[in-house]
């Protein structure tokens, strides 16, 4: 679990694709003395677990094909930078929100409109995607929490702050690059939930369970 809370921008030192997977390493100077071999860490938001140390600040993690193919992890190349996160603890604040590392799916950049000192960008998903989102609800992109500000049928717009810009690979996306989406767990859950399918279902589960102890007739 994490809170898209990123604490450090690594830097890819290799990307090396294999058959069906791929073996990413990269450096991070600053969290490198606080991971263990198999801890997890967010790498543009997408959870991977370390798999090796190498001295002075490499970590390197094995990526499965499942991963690669719904996020935008198999692009990267050496020089490419990445936000990291490493995972929430019980005793850490949650500034952002609750982000499970697992994508959702990719959002592409369409717009940047400077907004006084911040960054409105716009950004294109399919409408699965929209329909999991609420203005003012909380998106994370690339593993950075961030606020809906507006949403269409297939958009979506979020204000980005200097501070975010200079601190997160933010600052240097452009328009038509891809972005790794994870919408909000809980509204995931709920809309889950509230499915009329699974309504239905829990209505005669309910009847069933209610029969069983004698309460209906």
């Amino acid at each position: 679990m994490f809170t898209g809370i990123i604490e450090e921008v690594g830097e890819v030192v290799s990307a090396t694709k294999r058959t069906d997977d791929m073996v990413l390493s990269l450096k991070a100077p600053t969290l490198f003395p606080k991971l263990n071999l198999g801890d997890s860490l967010a790498v543009n938001g997408a959870c991977l677990t370390v798999t090796r140390k190498t001295p002075p600040s490499a970590l390197s993690f094995d990526i499965s094909g499942e991963t690669l193919s719904r996020t935008q992890l198999g692009n990267l190349k050496p020089g490419d930078p990445v936000n990291l996160e490493p995972a929430l603890t019980l005793n850490k604040a949650l500034g952002g929100h609750l982000v499970s590392g697992h994508i959702d799916g990719p959002a592409v950049l369409s717009a940047i409109k400077p907004s006084g000192d911040m960054v409105e960008m716009t950004f294109e998903v399919s409408e699965t995607l929209a329909d999991l989102m609420i203005e003012k609800g909380s998106v994370a992109l690339d593993g950075i929490s961030l606020t809906i500000a507006s949403l269409g049928k297939t958009t979506f717009t979020v204000a980005v702050i200097p501070f975010t810009l200079q601190h997160t690979t933010l600052g240097r996306r452009k328009v038509g690059d891809v972005l790794n989406l994870e919408t909000d767990m809980i509204g995931k859950y709920v809309k889950r939930f509230l499915s009329k399918s699974d309504v239905e279902a829990a209505k005669t589960l309910d009847k069933a369970f209610l029969a069983e102890h004698g309460f209906l007739g």
